[in-house]
């Protein structure tokens, strides 16, 4: 079924749903970034991961058994939860010392980055016009960061390395896509972001105060409910309708940046935000009209928050 032949009513539903994500998912991010200040970011990856895994099991258990955390593929779960994990540690760092919608508009070189591997790690064909759409993009990503220049901060890295990492989480998801529901995947990644923090974690850890558990674990029910809306949105919708909306949580980080941590961008952060989003999108409209992809590739949600 195409976008078109899809019912209105559930086009909207999806729609709705994955904007409710996105204009929610940013208040995670800020509360990364307020954690940040008095502890390691080992310790917020740990809880953004570990209390995502509590607030999700009970929508697993409803819908699945609990062998099924056990995949097919394991290996490239595992691989995949990795990717997630650093990614995750990555962004958070980036949104410690950047605003948080810069450290966002960096990592959306991440839909760039999987079209130019694509050929490579996914056989498929990418034209000169998605080609072209990714130098463009690039570009935008250097007038954000404007090496050389005394507005440069090195903690753009952060926010680049992110869209990397996130990139192969992606292109991993499309190999996945049809092998596991996609909140088994869901769960398993996030699983294995709690277990692989956890061994790392008592080396970094801060007592928190009753306050900083309030938000630790407002931080998981964050991740959790906004990941588990956008799973909702695309079993109602297919990825190439939804993929341009999930550009709205650059909104959202706008405003929440703004209200909470007085960050606003600049004039030339916002030309940089507006060259990648029009990449981004661009590709996004472009890879799935000439590469339309399978059924169960098209209800796979990849292209989110790396946080």
């Amino acid at each position: 079924m195409t976008p078109s032949t899809l019912p209105t009513q559930h086009r909207m539903q999806a729609i709705f749903l994955l904007l409710g994500a996105m204009a929610i998912l940013p208040l995670m991010d800020a509360i990364a970034k307020h954690l940040s200040h008095d502890m390691s970011l080992w310790q917020i990856t740990w809880a953004r991961f570990t209390f995502h895994v509590l607030w999700l099991a009970p929508a697993f258990l409803a819908r699945h058994r609990t062998r099924e955390l056990l995949p097919a593929r394991s290996g490239l779960q595992v691989l995949r939860g990795l990717c997630l994990t650093a990614s995750t540690f990555l962004f958070f760092a980036g949104v410690a010392y950047m605003p948080i919608a810069d450290t966002l508009a960096l990592s959306f070189v991440s839909p760039l980055t999987v079209t130019l591997l694509s050929p490579f790690l996914l056989g498929e064909k990418v034209g000169i016009r998605r080609l072209s759409a990714v130098g463009v993009g690039l570009l935008g990503a250097l007038v954000i960061i404007r090496p050389g220049l005394s507005v440069f901060q090195p903690a753009a890295l952060f926010g680049i390395s992110t869209g990397l990492i996130y990139a192969f989480y992606v292109i991993i998801t499309r190999r996945l896509a049809g092998t596991a529901p996609a909140l088994v995947t869901l769960a398993y990644t996030a699983l294995l972001g709690m277990v692989g923090t956890s061994l790392v974690v008592p080396f970094f850890w801060v007592p928190p105060t009753l306050e900083q558990w309030g938000l630790m674990v407002a931080l998981g029910a964050i991740a959790a409910l906004g990941h588990w809306l956008v799973i909702l949105a695309y079993e109602r919708g297919e990825a190439s309708m939804l993929s341009p909306f999930s550009y709205a949580e650059m909104i959202g980080a706008v405003t929440v940046g703004y209200l909470v941590f007085g960050d606003f961008p600049d004039r030339w952060t916002w030309v940089g935000i507006a060259i990648l989003i029009g990449s981004g999108v661009y590709i996004s409209i472009r890879e799935h009209r000439v590469s339309p992809r399978p059924a169960a590739a098209a209800k796979e949600p990849e292209e989110i928050t790396a946080g």
